[in-house]
């Protein structure tokens, strides 16, 4: 009998041990997991200590002017994302992602038993995963711990949940859930998904829309909207059903959202310059103005472009192309700028950024290439202000050599292979003549045409002078689209410089504003030489003599402009402008190779017209203004003063206070009538005055050559001329008697002096200063020259030249 209760005894004890081993064994989980929570650390990028990860940083978005989205540019893992607080999500993601994956989300730890038990009793009953059980929580920390789907990262996840949900609230940890999660192929937080899937931000999406975004972080890849919305809409709608089960939608908002089409699209534009927001990640577009990133903590850029005018340039680059696929061109680049402001309008690198076979990778607008003759206008403008010249000077196209950067001889040549022998400056700069121009730089030296350009902004000619040489006057250095824009501004603000603007305004992530002003610098040109300047580049007659009576650049309103093409046709250019916009166009290959007969009225001129026609509509083009200057009636072939024997006149832009001479072009001779010679003051029958023109030594050649009508070169017999008269055969053709030079930042100038000689001449030379030079078997010799007052003539044998003097400075 007494064995009987120490039996029961013993298996009371026994139970109970039992029954504390089995306690001890389903709450040891529990406690390991505690002690395990307990002694994770959180990440710091959650607690503020640190500038955070790649999740905290925002992706940029940039605008157009009027805020159409153009690009994102994203952070350093190419991820979109846009960090938004919780309250300015809006409640109706927060429904709709809490049916989609933790209906429970706030009355769990962070882990939720009751999850787990019915996703594991739903494995078992179909034999395959059905439904998963982690928490919005533990989503969140295997996001932050980049944890891999292994037994021991399942578990450092769920006590980093437990952590968290210790650590922070509800609605913490769910505003950190919506920012930090994929909903998407590299698309990070909710707010970024839905700029890119809707064009809208999350708080204003449709119920149907937020059930969309929701459905995404169980698969990203599985439910990507561009590539799978029937998985996507299929989901979405047991998403709305979930809502309606979970009392989070009523059902007939449900139904209506189950009714709404899925309609998805990025709002990125076809033609949204890539080029352009290129240039911003790295640092600006203006060469000249130095880097300018953007700012930290910037989450929108509103730039200065029109994103509709962007639109249609690239289309008017991309038939201007077509139309020049027979002659190997292959590339085109525009810039447009806002003349008050500098603003960039539109800035196209090229076509097609994908085109692979035709380097659309390249931005054409930065790179740096030959000007051709588009630098003319800045040569010009500086003859105006320091040689005392205007628009009516005579300046000579004729066959000359110049000293090259090299030390050789130079001899520039005009496109149309012609000569046109005395031009005025304005026909001269309108139809883009070669030899006027370098002689003009070598007077002006090459150093103060350099200095020039970088006063409008051409910083990419970072050479010495010597490197350029005269022929910098036609384009023999490299520089940007979009210097050459900002330089021809400076033209149209009346001689103001202006940098590129491209920012308008930058939007901080705490809902701060920073207002990008414009870069107006001080006046670099004379005013009222930018206004002749613009007045000759505005001429259509003053083009006609190289580019015909019809141009492109013959427009409803005026425009200054001005076209280039850089050695072996490699590079063509259009550059002008209205009273409020500057259009700068290339034409050309990004490999280098040249185009076949392509001008830069060909070429480049079509897309000029085009685009300043686009551009037109958007901004008004204005009217330039005509120049302060009076009219005055000068002598067309020569540009002074009418005299009596001048057969025509015409008007042209004098400045006041300038004495213009007597015409020396158009004379009168007195003829010997039965020799057809000139007659001396001994003949007094037989003899009358006849018009011809009389050029200086510098232009006779071409005259000769040219046929026109010059005075006989020898007198009658029997009315010979006076005695001791300089010899016609030989005479000094250059320098001109009175032209002035300036010394190129040297103690010397070099100048290449040429005259002409009788055939088969001893031994022919200079004399300079009293100094003897040996001419070259061209006639030619460099002279060394210090500043001041010098005295040249050319002999040879008995024959001497009539002397020529000329000033160095």
């Amino acid at each position: 009998m007494t064995s009987r209760p120490r039996t029961r005894s013993r298996l009371r004890r026994a139970a109970r041990a039992a029954l504390w081993a089995l306690a001890a064994t389903a709450l040891a989980p529990t406690v390991a997991l505690g002690v395990l929570a307990a002694r994770t650390p959180i990440p710091p990028e959650l607690l503020g200590e640190t500038e955070g990860g790649p999740a905290d940083r925002n992706s940029v978005t940039i605008t157009d002017r009027s805020g159409t989205i153009l690009a994102e540019i994203r952070d350093e893992g190419r991820m979109r994302q846009r960090r938004l607080p919780l309250d300015e999500l809006g409640p109706t993601i927060e429904r709709a992602i809490l049916a989609a994956e933790d209906a429970r989300f706030y009355a769990h730890p962070g882990i939720d038993p009751l999850a787990m038990a019915r996703a594991a009793a739903s494995s078992l009953i179909e034999g395959r995963v059905v439904s998963g059980a982690s928490t919005l929580t533990q989503q969140l920390a295997r996001t932050l711990l980049s944890a891999p789907r292994t037994v021991r990262a399942k578990v450092d996840v769920m006590a980093l949940a437990v952590r968290l949900e210790a650590t922070f609230t509800k609605r913490r940890i769910l505003e950190e859930y919506l920012n930090r999660v994929e909903f998407g192929p590299n698309v990070r937080g909710v707010e970024a998904a839905s700029q890119l899937y809707f064009g809208k931000s999350v708080a204003s999406l449709s119920l149907a829309e937020a059930a969309a975004l929701a459905s995404i972080p169980r698969g990203p890849s599985l439910y990507d909207p561009f590539k799978r919305p029937e998985l996507l809409r299929a989901r979405r709608d047991r998403v709305l059903e979930r809502m309606a089960s979970h009392d989070l939608a009523s059902p007939e908002e449900v139904a209506r959202a189950k009714g709404e089409p899925l309609v998805v699209g990025p709002r990125f534009r076809r033609g949204s310059a890539p080029h352009f927001v290129a240039a911003l990640e790295q640092g600006g577009l203006d060469p000249c103005g130095g880097p300018q990133p953007i700012p930290s903590g910037a989450v929108e850029i509103r730039t200065t472009l029109i994103a509709d005018l962007q639109r249609e340039v690239e289309q008017s680059a991309r038939a201007t192309l077509r139309e020049l696929s027979s002659r190997a061109v292959t590339a085109a680049s525009v810039v447009v700028l806002a003349n008050e402001t500098g603003d960039v309008l539109a800035y196209l690198g090229s076509p097609d950024v994908d085109d692979e076979a035709r380097l659309g990778a390249n931005d054409g607008c930065r790179a740096r290439r030959q000007p051709g003759s588009t630098l003319k206008p800045f040569v010009y403008g500086l003859a105006l202000e320091r040689l005392g010249m205007t628009p009516a000077t005579l300046l000579p196209d004729v066959e000359l050599s110049f000293v090259g950067a090299d030390g050789g001889a130079f001899r520039p040549k005009n496109y149309d292979e012609r000569f046109h022998g005395p031009v005025l400056m304005r026909q001269s700069l309108g139809s883009s003549l070669n030899v006027p121009a370098v002689w003009l730089t070598e007077r002006l030296g090459p150093s103060s045409v350099l200095e020039r350009l970088h006063d409008v902004g051409m910083c990419s000619l970072d050479r010495p002078p010597s490197h350029y040489g005269v022929a910098l006057a036609l384009g023999d250095g490299e520089v940007t689209l979009v210097e050459l824009a900002s330089a021809y501004a400076t033209l149209a603000r009346g001689g103001h410089s202006v940098r590129p603007r491209a920012v308008l305004e930058v939007s901080l992530g705490d809902g701060s504003r920073v207002e990008v002003p414009s870069v107006a610098g001080p006046p670099v040109l004379d005013a009222a030489t930018t206004e002749l300047i613009t007045d000759m580049l505005a001429d259509p007659r003053a083009r006609m003599a190289s580019f015909g009576e019809r141009t492109v650049f013959d427009l409803p309103f005026r425009v200054a402009a001005k076209t280039g093409t850089s050695k072996g046709f490699r590079d063509n250019w259009a550059v002008g402008y209205s009273e409020s916009l500057t259009v700068a166009v290339w034409v050309g290959n990004f490999d280098g190779s040249p185009m076949r007969e392509v001008s830069g009225i060909t070429g480049a001129g079509p897309l000029f017209r085009a685009v300043m026609s686009a551009a037109a509509r958007f901004i008004p083009p204005g009217e330039l203004a005509r120049p302060r200057a009076p009219e005055v009636e000068v002598c067309p072939l020569s540009g002074r003063a009418p005299g009596p024997h001048c057969p025509h006149t015409k008007k042209e832009r004098i400045p006041e206070g300038t004495k213009l001479g007597p015409c020396q072009l158009h004379t009168s001779v007195l003829i010997d009538t039965l020799t057809g010679e000139l007659s001396g003051p001994s003949c007094q029958t037989d003899v009358e005055a006849r018009p011809f023109e009389a050029y200086p030594p510098l232009f006779m050649p071409w005259a000769r050559t040219a046929k026109r009508p010059l005075a006989p070169a020898t007198y009658s017999l029997r009315c010979p001329g006076p005695k001791g008269a300089a010899s016609l055969d030989v005479r000094v053709l250059y320098p001109e008697d009175g032209a002035q030079f300036f010394l190129d930042g040297g103690a010397r100038a070099h100048i290449r002096a040429v005259a002409t000689f009788p055939n088969g001449a001893g031994s022919p030379a200079f004399v300079l200063d009293g100094s003897r030079l040996k001419a070259d078997p061209e006639g030619a010799v460099i002279l060394e020259l210090t500043a001041g007052r010098h005295t040249l003539h050319a002999e040879v044998d008995d024959h001497r030249s009539d002397p020529v003097t000329f000033e160095v400075e």
